[in-house]
C-alpha cells in the first residue's frame, strides 16, 4: 500500500496537536547591508549573538542570508564570524548551497566542498536545492540525496517552493517517506507554504520515524508548531526573542502563546506577500526600525520593498512588543 493511501482522508489536523511540547527553533540569520551596500559584518555578528542568547539556533547562509547571491568567500566569512561569535560549543546550522543553472548536471563534489566548509566551522548543513539536485523525478532527486548523505555525518533536508527560488522542489509524499529512511537525515525544512502538505508530513513522521524533525518553513502559518513541527524560519530573524517567548509559553501551556503568535503572524503575512523573495528587505527594515542594524538595504541583486512599508512594519512591531509584555 502506498504512503498516500495509508494516511486517513481527509486528515484531521486536530489529532496532530501536541500541547506543552518543547519546540526546537532555528532562525535564518539576515545578512545585513549598509546604506552604501556593503555587508555589515558587525551587525551580522551581533544578530547571531542575540539569536543564540534568546535560545534560538542561528542558521547562516540560508535564503535569508542571500546564500544564492554570495560567493564561497562570503559564505566562509559568515561561517567564521558565526563560530567566533558563538564560541566552540554554540550550536550552528548553515546552508550548503551549490549555485547552478537550469539543465546543469548534478555536482556531488560541489556539495562535498560545502559540507567541508560547514564542518570546519562546526556546523550542521542544510541541503539547499540546486537545479542539478532537483531535476528529474522524485526518485532521481532522492538518489542524489543518498549520494551526498555519504559525505556528511548528519544533515537537514530542504523542500523549498519555487516561490522562493527557481531551483526549489517539494517532494511527493511517497518520496518524503523515502527521505525519512536516510538515517543521517535528522530532519527536513518544509517550505511549500501549504498547511495541508505539512500536516501530511507530520502524520507520516509520527507513524514512521517520530524522532525526525519537520522544520516548518511556512512563514504564512507559523502556528504549525501546534501540530508537532519545529521551525527554521526567515521571519524569525526580525525578532528571535519574541519567537523564543512564544515557544516558552507553548511549552508552559500559557494562553499568551496565541496572541503573540497572531502578532508575529501579522508580520509574516505582510512581509511574505509576493514577490516572496522581497521578504528579506522587509526583515532588514524591521531590524533597522528596532535599531539593531546600521541600514536596511537588501543585497543589490535582491528584490526591494517600498520605503512606505516601514510605517506598517513599525506598527506591527509595536503589536509584537505589546503581546510579549502581556500580563498573565
Amino acid at each position: 500500500m502506498s504512503t498516500l493511501n495509508s494516511l486517513p482522508r481527509p486528515l484531521d489536523p486536530a489529532t496532530l496537536v501536541r500541547p506543552r511540547r518543547r519546540i526546537r527553533g532555528m532562525s535564518a540569520i539576515l545578512l545585513p547591508f549598509t546604506a552604501d551596500r556593503r555587508i555589515d559584518w558587525d551587525g551580522f555578528a551581533a544578530h547571531v549573538a542575540r539569536t543564540a542568547t534568546a535560545g534560538i539556533t542561528p542558521a547562516v547562509n540560508m535564503d535569508t542570508g542571500y546564500v544564492q547571491l554570495i560567493d564561497d568567500s562570503t559564505r566562509q566569512q559568515a561561517l567564521s564570524i558565526a563560530r567566533s561569535t558563538l564560541g566552540p560549543e554554540g550550536e550552528l546550522v548553515a546552508g550548503a548551497c551549490v549555485v547552478d543553472a537550469p539543465g546543469a548536471a548534478f555536482d556531488e563534489s560541489a556539495y562535498g566542498r560545502q559540507f567541508e566548509m560547514i564542518a570546519a566551522a562546526g556546523g550542521l548543513p542544510v541541503i539547499f536545492p540546486s537545479f542539478g539536485l532537483t531535476a528529474g523525478s522524485d526518485a532521481d532527486m532522492l538518489g542524489r540525496y543518498r549520494l551526498i548523505s555519504r559525505r556528511v555525518k548528519s544533515f537537514i533536508g530542504f523542500e523549498l517552493s519555487t516561490e522562493f527560488v527557481p531551483s526549489g522542489r517539494v517532494l511527493g509524499l511517497d518520496a518524503y517517506a523515502e527521505l525519512l529512511q536516510i538515517p543521517n537525515c535528522i530532519g527536513a525544512k518544509h517550505s511549500s507554504l501549504s498547511r495541508r502538505l505539512e500536516w501530511e508530513r507530520l502524520a507520516l513522521r509520527n507513524r514512521v520515524r517520530p524522532e525526525f524533525h519537520v522544520f516548518t518553513g511556512n512563514d504564512l502559518a507559523i502556528d504549525m508548531v501546534r501540530y508537532g513541527s519545529d521551525w527554521l524560519l526567515g521571519l524569525s530573524t526580525a525578532t528571535p526573542e519574541a519567537f523564543a517567548q512564544r515557544d516558552r509559553w507553548w511549552a508552559e501551556g500559557d494562553s499568551r502563546f496565541d496572541e503573540l503568535d497572531d502578532a508575529l503572524q501579522s508580520l509574516g503575512d505582510f512581509a511574505f506577500r509576493r514577490p516572496v523573495p522581497a521578504y528579506k528587505h522587509s526583515m532588514a527594515q524591521a531590524l533597522y526600525l528596532r535599531g539593531l542594524i546600521a541600514g536596511d538595504e537588501p543585497h543589490p541583486d535582491s528584490p526591494r520593498r517600498p520605503d512606505s512599508d516601514r510605517a506598517i512594519i513599525a506598527t506591527i512591531l509595536e503589536r509584537i512588543d505589546r503581546a510579549c509584555q502581556a500580563a498573565a
